[in-house]
């Protein structure tokens, strides 16, 4: 695992500028709404590392022993995006809910492909686990949160964690995740598919891209769904609800009305953004505690 990207052959040096410069499109974007949804002044946020993976960890000022855990995973096609792009909503969940959030900087698609950003944020996970008392955390009270792709690596992760025999995780938020790589097409949907898996994109049959393929949803952590009646992944969302709920697990749907993709991440755009937050802060105060 290295800290800079290497170039990908096959996409050749036309294909890697284009995604640096849509990936710099994506920062710019983000900063304008980082002007209305600054760091919670009751949180100080730090770095660190968990080996080679930058984290961004928001504490809660206030004085607490064995906080709780989320660990936040951020959107982006798994292409592009970083952890200080979710900043405004880590920040108000771990000044709401007391819990410490850590948010990594998972390796990237398409110079690491898929398993790379599973396996980094598995690797966050154990490391938690591991320094939770470094942390001031307590390593039995996690939930995984993710948006978007984020979304998709928090249901690989509670699926992963069951099957491992492992329950550190109490919770997961599931922000209009993609569920099923399998023939998604459409809104460049397909090319971000495929700068994921690489190759003949095969691989999207597995769980571990597309989590609706599990074997078996039984036993997961209870979920909190959020999707938007606009966003082109609703079905994805609401599919994974119901298959949680058919596999008898706790499942809360929320579908905000006059929202759409993102929504969650653009406290300056979308009113839909606090109303969400109050669900996902309600979400982990009682799975939490």
């Amino acid at each position: 695992m290295t800290k800079t990207a290497v170039e990908v052959q096959d996409r050749g040096v036309d294909g890697m500028v284009e995604l640096r410069e849509r990936r710099a499109a994506l920062l710019a974007n983000r900063r304008l709404t980082w002007v209305f949804g600054a760091d919670d002044p009751g949180v100080v946020v730090r770095e660190a590392w968990a080996g080679e993976i930058r984290l961004r960890v928001h504490v809660p000022r206030a004085q607490a022993s064995a906080r709780p855990i989320v660990l936040a995973f951020h959107g982006g096609g798994w292409c592009w995006g970083s952890p200080e792009q979710s900043r405004w909503m880590a920040g108000r969940i771990a000044a709401r809910t007391g819990a410490i959030v850590v948010a990594p900087a998972y390796r990237l698609a398409p110079e690491h492909p898929y398993p790379a950003a599973v396996e980094d944020c598995w690797a966050v996970l154990t490391w938690v686990v591991a320094n939770a008392g470094e942390l001031g955390a307590d390593p039995t009270r996690i939930a995984v949160l993710g948006d978007s792709a984020g979304g998709t690596l928090a249901a690989v992760l509670a699926l992963r964690a069951r099957d491992e025999g492992e329950s550190w995780i109490r919770g997961q938020v599931l922000i209009y995740p993609l569920v099923d790589l399998v023939g998604l097409r459409g809104r460049g949907l397909g090319e971000i598919v495929k700068n994921y898996l690489g190759g003949d994109g095969s691989l999207a049959e597995e769980w571990q891209a597309s989590p609706l393929r599990a074997r078996s949803h039984a036993g997961l952590p209870s979920a909190l769904v959020l999707t938007a009646r606009f966003d082109p992944l609703r079905p994805h969302a609401e599919r994974y609800a119901a298959a949680l709920r058919t596999a008898g697990v706790e499942v809360a749907l929320h579908r905000p009305r006059l929202a759409t993709h993102a929504y969650l991440t653009l406290p300056g755009i979308s009113p839909a953004s606090r109303g969400g937050l109050a669900r996902i802060v309600g979400f982990l105060r009682e799975r939490l505690g």
